[in-house]
């Protein structure tokens, strides 16, 4: 993926360049398939009314080095280094010398959408976030000053109320479970200040990660949405907001056809939450979770590769006493299918809290059914895995065992001591990890310790070495292990044997 992914909101008036056509270019018409549906009109003149501009204050004290305003800092040769220079020598004073900091105020501008007549508006978090004053400003440019009512920072998600001078318009959110690639979709926004502006496009992809946070499920569009529009809505053809516009892909900050929509099954979830709580409360399973590789697939006996390998269970989490272990893999949840650990994450935040579900896993290459009552995700529960990536070390005595480019060794006094591996933690010890070798390539290193070998426990290095042989003597082409670090923190690393 080249290019910058980038919030849409605005802070910054661009400057706008004309774009001629010759004369055979004006005289150029689209066929009439190339123009969309004929129906966009008719959702546009319903709906802009529910849409708003979102402008932001925010009081900033800037300080250079001698106390005064700092001057932005600008590429060498910008046209602008002079003007800046001026302007800042002029709020100096004589000299150019600077007097006490001075507070002056930053605007930002976004977009946001009604969705009760009683005045809730729905936008993005980093729209406005910091701010120290907001205002809802309507299709007919009738401001209004706004409150918070909650926001949620992990979906970028923030709802806001102000108090209706006159009858406004609602709109309601669709289903974005149903929308099809190639689907046409209309946003409305406030780009680049601009005020109300309608652009259409398709569906271009569900479903995308583009990590900017742990629920990320982002619909792509190729309808042009720029800075500015921000919070602002995205319309299927039936009038129904399908999503939220919240970032976009571009080297240069502009519409290059690739922007991201928070979709509205998860909108709306939230915007739930924050009105009745302030907050959102999510699910909580209690288990860390790595992806099912096709090593660690085959050496687990699953096909194809799918579903969330738990690589650690939390002793006061649900998954405990619903009997879920390190080793199995979860691939379904509550009836959805789990393909990878972005789903599970996904399915059990947005399950309510209490809920008692059913979860599919596979151990040791047989199907069991559990059910587990979810709690309450707190934000500092669950760590994500955790993967090691300090150098190899060597130890002054020689190794006891050797296996998978691996100096192993029986935990002793003297390694608990060297490593400062807790007394909890049991295993063998990796002493060495050799350049070069599939261990190396997964990260472990020296440190480390083995706890099981193709979902068995081991305790001393000749274990290690003897089901090692004994997977290649069967034809086996990897070996799953279950690390643990120092602080016994679990993971599983599929080796190769060949």
């Amino acid at each position: 993926m080249t290019g910058a992914i980038q919030m849409l909101g605005l802070r910054l008036r661009p400057v706008l360049t004309a774009i001629c056509l010759g004369a055979a270019g004006a005289m150029m018409s689209a066929p009439a398939f190339a123009r969309g549906p004929e129906g966009i009109a008719d959702v546009a003149e319903k709906v802009i009314d529910a849409v708003v501009n979102i402008s932001t204050t925010q009081n900033v004290e800037a300080k250079g080095g001698d106390g005064a305003e700092a001057m932005p800092q600008l590429p060498p040769g910008s046209p602008f280094e002079d003007f800046f220079e001026d302007f800042f020598k002029n709020r100096r004073g004589p000299g150019g010398k600077g007097g006490s900091p001075r507070a002056h105020k930053v605007n930002s501008l976004g977009s946001g959408f009604i969705i009760d007549a009683s005045g809730i508006v729905v936008t993005n978090n980093h729209v406005i976030a910091d701010a120290d004053e907001i205002n809802v400003i309507l299709n007919d440019g009738t401001r209004s000053r706004a409150e918070i009512v909650g926001v949620d920072k992990k979906t970028d998600l923030a709802v806001l109320k102000f108090k209706p001078e006159k009858p406004l318009t609602a709109v309601k959110f669709g289903d974005s479970d149903t929308l099809r690639l190639g689907e046409w979709v209309i946003a409305i926004g406030n780009p680049f200040s601009l005020g109300g502006t309608v652009t259409a496009g398709i569906v271009s992809a569900r479903n995308r990660d583009i990590n900017s946070g742990p629920y990320d499920s982002y619909i792509q569009t190729d309808a042009a949405i720029n800075r500015g529009n921000s919070g602002g809505p995205l319309f299927n053809l039936n009038g129904e907001v399908v999503g939220v516009n919240t970032a976009i892909i571009s080297p240069s900050g502009g519409s290059i056809g690739i922007g991201f929509a928070v979709p509205s099954k998860t909108v709306s979830a939230v915007v739930a939450q924050l009105r009745e709580f302030k907050e959102v409360r999510r699910g909580w399973l209690g288990v860390r979770i790595q992806q099912v590789t096709d090593e660690i697939a085959e050496s687990l006996s699953i096909k194809p590769a799918r579903g969330a390998l738990v690589a650690g269970v939390d002793d006061k989490g649900p998954a405990k006493p619903a009997g879920i272990e390190p080793g199995d893999v979860i691939v379904k949840f509550d009836g959805k299918d789990v393909k990878e650990p972005k789903d599970l994450s996904r399915i059990v935040a947005d399950t309510a809290v209490g809920k008692a579900v059913d979860v599919l896993i596979i151990r040791k290459g047989a199907e069991q059914a559990k059910k587990v009552t979810l709690g309450r995700l707190d934000d500092g529960a669950t760590k994500p895995v955790q993967v090691s990536t300090k150098p190899s070390e060597t130890i002054e005595k020689a190794p006891a065992q050797k296996a998978l480019g691996l100096d192993l060794a029986n935990i002793s006094k003297d390694l608990r001591n060297r490593y400062k591996i807790k007394d909890s933690v049991k295993g063998v010890v990796i002493t060495k990890v050799d350049e070069g070798s599939d261990a190396f390539e997964k990260r472990l290193s020296a440190g480390d310790i083995i706890v099981e070998v193709a979902q068995e426990s081991v305790s001393n290095a000749d274990d290690i070495k003897k089901r090692v042989d004994r997977l290649k003597k069967d034809g086996k082409k990897s070996v799953l292990l279950l690390v643990s670090n120092a602080t016994g923190e679990l993971r599983f690393v599929a080796l190769s044997l060949q």
